[in-house]
């Protein structure tokens, strides 16, 4: 059986610069961009509802459960058919944000979230998740210059306990996890995660 191309995720904090990271990747090996949330139409009206600061009773449960809906679709409609067609995907966030906001941040059980979202993508998850791990000060100074969407706009205690879920994560899964300082120019950053991908035999 021919093993399927890689599923590479980009996550981080808030500001961390992985839009832009995920961007050069999949334009420099030749990879299905995508995003969640937001990666399908269906997944777009989603985004508008989670992202929208006029909504402020939004229950932690509902949140994780709309995230799983994005990812449902998203995995279904975009993810599987191209790894299946066998072209790599490289996706600006995956399902361990979920893990990391809802989970971490939003203070739900992380087990439940995982096992919520293990039937929502029927088990399909990133072969590889390169996190862009950047210093508090950084992404502050980040973060001042834009409007702040929902999430954005959360609170330090919750981007702190977000930013300790990705590092706890990381930590605990190295085989998989590739953490990058993602300080320095654009270009720095993307040649370190092109040269540690291709020491993995990913790239």
């Amino acid at each position: 059986m021919t093993a399927r191309p890689p599923y590479i995720a980009f996550e981080g904090a808030e500001g961390c610069g992985k839009s832009t990271q995920a961007t050069r990747l999949a334009t420099a090996i030749g990879a299905l961009l995508t995003r969640e949330t937001g990666g399908t139409d269906i997944g777009v009206r989603l985004r508008e509802l989670l992202h929208d600061t006029s909504v402020r009773n939004m229950h932690p449960r509902a949140e994780a459960l709309i995230t799983a809906a994005d990812r449902a679709q998203h995995v279904a409609e975009v993810v599987l058919p191209a790894l299946e067609a066998g072209r790599a995907v490289v996706s600006d966030r995956s399902v361990y944000s979920s893990l990391a906001y809802q989970g971490y941040g939003r203070e739900l059980d992380v087990d439940e979230i995982r096992h919520l979202n293990e039937w929502g993508t029927g088990g399909l998850w990133p072969t590889t998740i390169v996190f862009l791990d950047t210093p508090d000060e950084v992404i502050a100074e980040r973060m001042s210059r834009r409007d702040l969407d929902r999430f954005e706009a959360a609170g330090a205690d919750f981007h702190a306990r977000v930013l300790d879920g990705f590092r706890t994560m990381a930590a605990a899964d190295p085989d998989r996890w590739i953490t990058v300082q993602a300080v320095g120019s654009i270009d720095r950053v993307a040649e370190e995660i092109r040269s540690r991908l291709e020491e993995r035999g990913v790239t």
